[in-house]
């Protein structure tokens, strides 16, 4: 095991904000919005990433970083290969795992809830609003297969973008996911690692019960 003492003493001192129980908003989805705003407004580097966190049918959990491209009640929206593993995992266990991290407000936002797919129209729509190296990308990418090598990937760019020229249709392996929250956590450093944490539960009636964990 590495002991290096550097790496064993790295500490920070969370000072920067609070989460009191009077200030987090009743709705989730309302305390969401005000802090990823807050993200936007501070010109915090690639505030819109996050972590998915999926399972295999093994039992195997598995993350990567994706980018959120839309939210709403309804839920959290991105989009990706249908055909990579997470879009398999996701097949078979539509279950997962959201997490945001601000480092520079020290913030940190977990979701969790069931997966379904958008309708084709909204993939449509956001698939023709992406750059055209996006679109032909998403062609040339079997995403999560094996390939011999980046020529690999540079000689199927080519090849589909001469194929469909300035515009390419939406693959049928390509589109978005929404993630349906039954479960929100947010979580702000504080001093002496006496963090808040406020997480909401949906109720069955579709009411949030709002709670202080233990950090």
């Amino acid at each position: 095991m590495n002991d290096d003492p550097k790496l064993a003493n790295l500490r920070k001192s969370y000072e920067h904000g609070s989460l009191d129980d009077h200030e987090a908003a009743d709705s989730p989805l309302k305390q969401f919005a005000a802090w990823l705003q807050e993200a936007l407004d501070r010109g915090l580097p690639e505030p819109n990433a996050m972590t998915v966190a999926t399972v295999g049918a093994d039992g195997r959990p598995s993350t990567r970083i994706v980018l959120i491209k839309g939210y709403d009640a309804r839920g959290i929206v991105w989009y990706t290969n249908y055909a990579s593993r997470k879009g398999r995992e996701l097949e078979a266990h539509p279950l997962a795992a959201l997490q945001f991290h601000w480092v520079e407000l020290e913030r940190v936002v977990r979701i969790e809830g069931r997966v379904e797919k958008v309708s084709a129209e909204e993939s449509d729509a956001y698939f023709a609003s992406r750059p055209l190296s996006h679109r032909v990308g998403a062609w040339a990418s079997p995403q999560s297969e094996p390939i011999a090598g980046r020529g690999v990937l540079v000689a199927r760019a080519a090849e589909y973008g001469l194929r469909f020229g300035l515009n390419p249709p939406r693959p049928p392996h390509w589109g978005g996911f929404r993630l349906v929250p039954d479960y929100w956590e947010f979580w702000q450093g504080r001093s002496s690692r006496l963090h808040d944490r406020i997480a909401y539960r949906l109720q069955p009636d579709g009411s949030w019960h709002k709670m202080r964990l233990a950090p």
